[in-house]
């Protein structure tokens, strides 16, 4: 075994690997050091989505020129001298990697000058090696350039994903830093397109809708606690404008972002009941502690801390959130001073879309004839006797059947033709009637259940369709046709729906707009934030609070990585917006709904599965229904 102490380039390109994850990496350290800087305002310019550049400028306190060849080495920091130190971090970067990292996978430029210099310097390191330092003219702070991020490292290079997701990854860094410090302006550019200006805030409030919009700034409550265990102040969101996704939910200690699962599921607790499942609310939760309370060094990328007693900070989060929810009237109540008035539900803007107000039902008997004296009868009774299936039509003196075998069985076996059969009708001399072959009436009953299920009866008993589920397959194979012959049939809705989804998502908008018009979306840009739903695929909703949702559902479906093989990639599309179709779809309101649906399922290539091989349909045996009594 040879042993060896690895060369100083190698152990920078290892260390790179935890550090420098991607474009958006680079950003969050050096807009990190440039806020440790005191920095007022700082510009981050970005170019291909950080591949070309990653540049941050910043009017901070500066560096010498031997400091500024310095920071390039592994653990040169300012930040801490002793290991007690460790435990008293007030500030974002202290380890001294992030820019010894950088250099080991990139060209990178540093311009700086200090307040009481005449003259600012400018280094230039490559492949982790310090290549010139030139005196020159600069503006006081520093002027970082990251050029051909993993330019020497190609495996790495590769494996980046396409400009719009490498952006939204920067925006959410940039997004995050934003928002711990109100009172510096930030600006982000992209290929020369200013993204975000943002002016010194008077309040966090006002940064928040800066940054994420007024509809955002309008669905939140202030929230605050004083403990002697922590301070906590921030935004929390009404419970009946939480929305489907992880979008929008930050906590901050001491100033500085990171991701706790544990306390994720405080909030939640906090809202037990008060929203619907399957939805997220928006939080700005900011805690102060005793930096000695808190580790922050618990990962490379130091997103995620460590408290002295998590279960402590969990507790209070979660009464505090109840508190303040109960305060605004969110929670149950009960007034007693209203007794014998009517009661006015007081709703937000979107309940419907989780608690949809029920329509009339509307009742269609499929066995009433208005030509029941004229005594029309099957065709398929003129030929026989006594058939399989022949009865009459209550409270009439028609004869009919059905056919023998219309559906697949419980065993698997296809039915006699395709599809549904409907009943030629004769009269009783054997003359062809032709009253009902447009098929305007169901060729059975049908009965809906609770909106969720048919029921039908068949040869073997009874056939329950599961009505979401079938839709799913439907549009399944529906959307995969017209991903791959780019066809579709678009409804269009009466008034265009507007919707913020902001500018992080705005690039996936772009990115796949010729998938999203192929299975029928009709989607314009409108600004840098918003977008407008002008029409949706054929079986979704059209309703305003309804397409709300469905493109919370698509951010969400786009966001997920897919195969790069073209063939997988539109079968896994195609799977995902069956889904958000299925979910968000309308109800069916009459036996007429429910026989097009029927139909329409068993005409597809797979009638009993969905794409993700769940049961549509499943069988009662008559012999199974018998053992019930």
């Amino acid at each position: 075994m040879d042993i060896r102490i690895l060369p100083s380039s190698i152990a920078n390109v290892i260390a790179a690997g935890e550090v420098v994850e991607r474009p958006s990496s680079v950003v969050k350290e050096l807009m990190e050091n440039a806020v440790d800087a005191g920095a007022d305002n700082i510009a981050v310019v970005i170019l291909d989505a950080g591949r070309t550049l990653v540049q941050v400028i910043d009017d901070g306190c500066g560096m010498s020129p031997d400091e500024a060849v310095l920071c390039f080495e592994r653990h040169a920091t300012s930040k801490i001298s002793t290991a007690e130190d460790l435990m008293d971090i007030h500030t974002f970067g202290f380890r001294g990697e992030a820019l010894a990292a950088i250099a080991s996978v990139a060209e990178v430029t540093l311009r700086t000058r200090r307040e009481e210099d005449e003259v600012g310097c400018e280094v230039f390191f490559s492949d982790s090696v310090h290549r010139s330092t030139e005196m020159v003219a600069a503006s006081k702070g520093t002027n970082i350039a990251v050029r051909n991020l993993f330019y020497n490292v190609p495996a790495r290079r590769k494996f980046l994903k396409s400009d719009n997701v490498e952006l939204k990854h920067i925006i959410a860094e940039f997004t995050k830093i934003a928002l711990t410090r109100p009172e510096t302006g930030f600006t982000l550019t992209h290929n020369g397109k200013e993204l975000y200006v943002l002016k010194p805030a008077m309040s966090l409030k006002f940064r928040i809708q800066d940054l994420l919009g007024t509809g955002v700034v309008n669905a939140v409550v202030d929230i605050s606690a004083e403990t002697s265990v922590v301070k906590l102040s921030g935004f929390i969101c009404r419970p009946d404008l939480a929305r489907k996704g992880r979008g929008n939910q930050y906590f901050f200690v001491n100033g500085r972002y990171f991701y706790s699962k544990y306390l994720h599921q405080a909030v939640m607790k906090g809202y037990e009941h008060l929203i619907a499942d399957g939805v997220v609310p928006s939080y700005f939760i900011y805690l102060d502690v005793d930096p000695h309370s808190v580790d922050v060094n618990v990962s490379p990328r130091k997103t995620e801390v460590k408290f002295e007693d998590d279960s402590v900070i969990f507790q209070i989060i979660y009464a505090c959130i109840r508190e303040t929810l109960g305060k605004n009237s969110f929670g149950a109540s009960i007034d007693f001073d209203r007794e014998g008035m009517p009661e006015i539900p007081t709703v937000g803007k979107y309940y419907g879309e989780y608690r949809p107000v029920a329509e009339p039902a509307i009742s269609v008997d499929p066995a009433y004839d208005p030509f029941k004296e004229d005594g029309f009868i099957s065709a398929d009774d003129a030929r026989s006797d006594a058939p399989r299936g022949a009865g009459r039509y209550p409270a009439s003196g028609m004869d009919f059947q059905y056919p023998a075998n219309p559906l697949p069985e419980a065993d698997g076996s296809a039915g006699q033709g395709s599809g549904w059969q409907y009943p030629g009708l004769v009269d009783r001399n054997g003359n062809y009637g032709r009253l009902f072959e447009d098929r305007t009436m169901p060729s059975r009953q049908v009965i809906i259940l609770q909106g969720k299920y048919i029921l039908t009866a068949v040869k073997s008993g009874l056939l329950v369709i599961n009505i979401r589920r079938a839709r799913e397959r439907i549009l399944y194979e529906r959307f995969l046709k017209a991903i791959q012959a780019n066809s579709h049939v678009t409804q269009t809705a009466l008034f265009p729906v507007s919707v913020y989804v902001g500018v992080e998502n705005m690039p996936l908008f772009d990115e796949y707009s010729g998938l999203l018009a192929s299975i029928g979306f009709d989607i314009s840009p409108f600004g840098k934030d918003t977008i407008v739903v002008n029409g949706v695929p054929e079986g979704y909703s059209v309703e305003e609070g309804k397409v709300r949702t469905v493109v919370s559902d698509i951010l969400l479906a786009l966001s997920d990585g897919h195969p790069d093989l073209p063939e997988m990639m539109a079968s896994a599309m195609a799977e995902k917006f069956a889904k958000i179709g299925a979910a968000e779809g309308d109800q069916l309101t009459n036996t007429m709904e429910a026989q097009r649906l029927i139909d329409t399922l068993f005409a597809c290539s797979n009638a009993e599965l969905t794409s993700s091989g769940h049961r549509t349909v499943t069988m009662l045996p008559t012999e199974e229904l018998d053992k019930k009594f």
